[in-house]
């Protein structure tokens, strides 16, 4: 595999929406016209978002985690163990100073989440923090993947969103952390990394992530109780995975697709609000 194959593995092109999915829902609940869509500012943060942004998220962590993904089976097929190459590195570090300049095209009203997002996205997987080492804090700093979302609204509204929307747009990221620490739950017991879901166990975990989408929907239903409908999807469907013979290593593939479907419906309804009314 060529370095641009391996950098292509690397940034998990099956996640990219993880980060480019809120930034294409901020924009379209922050639009008060069909042209704000398309803003080159909107344009810009989801073109960083979708590639650049990944590289950078995921590049950190398989750098810092090299030596405990040597035995992780997910890094077999689906994702690449770092190489060890230094242009590898220096792709990283350069999508980092990518991100840097979207300060200097976005009102400073954007900047806090930005600067939030990049502080989290670095030291969830780097020292001397290592949120991701760290049991609750490993979930709570996943809050980075909302904060593209919430950038581009306040970069296109002028405005900081809805605290409520803030609230419960962290509240998911954290179920979904959390839930995609199961399969890796024996891979980090046996490198002894302790995280929410090795210290809860399969079982708890599950339960965690329960509640935390359902926290996430009454935060939503302050906002908007359609959307709070919407997001019971999510432990509707993590408790069937529980209660059915489903491998959670399989399951868990599945969310980007669900993912995705959420943030369409999300998307589209604030699309029908802006041509509708």
């Amino acid at each position: 595999m060529g370095r641009l194959g391996y950098l292509l593995k690397l940034s998990r092109p099956r996640f990219w929406f993880y980060l480019a999915g809120p930034v294409v829902v901020g924009v379209a609940f922050a639009a008060e016209s069909v042209p704000d869509l398309f803003a080159p500012l909107a344009l810009a943060l989801f073109g960083y978002f979708l590639v650049p942004g990944n590289v950078l998220l995921y590049g950190v962590n398989d750098v810092f985690d090299a030596e405990i993904d040597a035995e992780n089976p997910k890094k077999d097929d689906k994702e690449a163990r770092f190489s060890g190459d230094s242009v590898v590195v220096a792709v990283v570090v350069a999508s980092g100073l990518l991100g840097l300049a979207l300060f200097a095209v976005t009102p400073q009203v954007a900047w806090v989440w930005l600067a939030a997002h990049f502080f989290l996205a670095v030291e969830y997987s780097a020292p001397p923090l290592r949120f991701k080492t760290t049991p609750l804090l490993d979930s709570i700093s996943n809050g980075l993947y909302i904060l593209p979302g919430v950038a581009a609204y306040a970069a296109i509204a002028g405005e900081n969103p809805p605290l409520f929307a803030v609230l419960g747009g962290w509240l998911w990221t954290m179920g979904m952390h959390t839930f995609s620490a199961i399969p890796d739950i024996e891979p980090d017991r046996e490198a002894g990394i302790r995280t929410t879901a090795t210290v809860l166990g399969e079982s708890r975990t599950y339960a965690y992530c329960a509640v935390c989408w359902l926290a996430a929907a009454l935060a939503f239903a302050v906002v908007d109780l359609r959307i709070a409908l919407l997001l019971l999807a999510y432990p509707v469907v993590v408790f069937a995975i529980y209660q059915s013979n489903v491998d959670v290593s399989r399951a868990y593939w599945w969310y980007p697709a669900l993912n995705t479907g959420v943030g369409m419906v999300l998307t589209m309804g604030a699309l029908w609000r802006l041509v509708y009314g």
